[in-house]
């Protein structure tokens, strides 16, 4: 038995390497947590604890994360450590929101755009400019590759090799032809919040 793992794309990219891959692999999408899945994800731990969460500090939570889980195991730590008592409540979690935010755009954010080239980091702030925002449907947005390509008064197709790398770097998936997406919620914020 083989396991792997990869972005949205996956199957596309492993049916263009290989004819009939579809029959040599079974693919389970894993995504982001709903509502439920990410309460448990911090109701569990802390109930282990002998402690709790206010149902406002869950859905604070969860709009501050977006249900991606590793933002909830971040947001949820600080929320955690600076809480006084519990129950967790919203107020802790817009004061460790922040904080949450800064680790993030440094191990997390930080070492994905450090990843890019100058030209892959224009494209990439090209998307966080033109970039809807996000919603509870659509938790990370897709954008129009000729969106990015106008914004940044360009052909789309002298941003293919940009874009192509970014998509080998697992920085952005296409779920579809001519959209672009982040691969992690936020993302587009963090880049517009650089100078």
């Amino acid at each position: 038995m083989v396991v792997g793992a990869g972005l949205p794309h996956l199957p596309s990219v492993l049916s263009a390497s290989k004819s009939y891959s579809e029959r040599l692999f079974r693919y389970a999408r894993i995504d982001r947590l709903d509502r439920a899945a990410a309460d448990l994800a911090l109701q569990v731990p802390a109930k282990d604890e002998d402690a709790a969460w206010t149902e406002e500090a869950l859905a604070a939570m969860y709009e501050a994360t977006a249900g991606y889980p590793y933002f909830v195991q971040a947001y949820g730590k600080v929320a955690w450590d600076v809480a006084p008592t519990s129950p967790v409540t919203a107020d802790d979690v817009r004061v460790a929101a922040p904080e949450a935010d800064r680790e993030l755009a440094v191990g997390f954010f930080g070492s994905r755009y450090e990843r890019a080239t100058p030209g892959e980091r224009e494209y990439l702030r090209a998307m966080a400019d033109v970039e809807e925002p996000a919603t509870d449907a659509d938790p990370v947005p897709s954008v129009p590759t000729s969106a990015v390509a106008q914004h940044l008064g360009r052909k789309p197709q002298s941003l293919s090799p940009a874009r192509d790398a970014l998509l080998k770097k697992g920085l952005v998936f296409s779920a579809e032809r001519g959209r672009i997406a982040f691969t992690v919620p936020h993302f587009g914020r963090y880049l517009r919040g650089q100078a």
